[in-house]
């Protein structure tokens, strides 16, 4: 019989942390068997788990990186918002570990990755296209991490601008706008519940673990190829 994952949990008491928590009690392939968050000591959360997700604050990437390393614990990373730095960072450290690292975990979004992908191969520079993102009030970073992933998509074409919104208690809304001659096309998500991303998140934690040393997205874990 297949053991449950043990899970150390960054950012236990943010709103992501917190929702994460709650899904774990009932899956029984998840035991968070630590959690932590802002001023606590991250070595004694990660030392004893199988994997450790994080949902804190990029601040802490250093620290998190750094103590993954030293135990040898695979990683899932939620939190945007870092700096370049940071990123290269994630991406050293993925050189000697799993690590998952995705702007966002749900399955919705993923999809919406992939077709922005195959629409603008279709379309090509006839359409031009923009990004309007919505989320609470109380999120920090602007544009999203969900935003700037598709920017990266679609600036092979050319430049796209973002319209970041911070209103009201949004869980989280993307459309990717192609303006052609005499006809436009939108692709939206909007998101119900931060479910939908703690879910993503645990599906990804369970898939990481045993994986060989490499930077991952959750279109890896989804098995979403990218179109060519």
């Amino acid at each position: 019989m297949k053991t449950s994952v043990r899970v150390a949990l960054i950012g236990a008491r943010g709103r992501m942390g917190q929702t994460i928590a709650d899904l774990a009690k009932d899956d029984p392939k998840i035991d968070i068997v630590a959690q932590c968050d802002l001023g606590d000591a991250i070595d004694p959360a990660i030392k004893d788990c199988d994997v450790a997700i994080d949902f804190s604050n990029s601040s802490a990437i250093d620290e998190i990186c750094r103590t993954a390393l030293q135990h040898g614990k695979a990683l899932v990373i939620g939190t945007t918002g870092h700096s370049p730095e940071q990123r290269q960072l994630i991406e050293e450290t993925a050189g000697k570990l799993p690590i998952v690292f995705a702007p966002n975990f749900s399955v919705g979004v993923n999809a919406l990755f992939a077709l922005t992908r195959q629409v603008a191969e279709i379309f090509g520079s006839e359409f031009a296209p923009k990004i309007t993102e919505t989320h609470h009030k109380m999120k920090k970073d602007a544009p999203s991490g969900t935003a700037k992933t598709l920017r990266e998509i679609l600036k092979e074409t050319q430049e796209v601008p973002i319209e970041s919104i911070r209103e009201g208690d949004v869980v989280g809304e993307h459309t990717v706008t192609f303006a052609g001659p005499d006809e436009r096309l939108e692709l939206t998500h909007r998101a119900g519940s931060r479910e939908i991303f703690a879910r993503g998140a645990l599906r990804a934690a369970q898939w990481i673990v045993g994986k060989p040393a490499r930077l991952y997205s959750m279109q890896d874990v989804l098995g979403i190829t990218p179109a060519k």
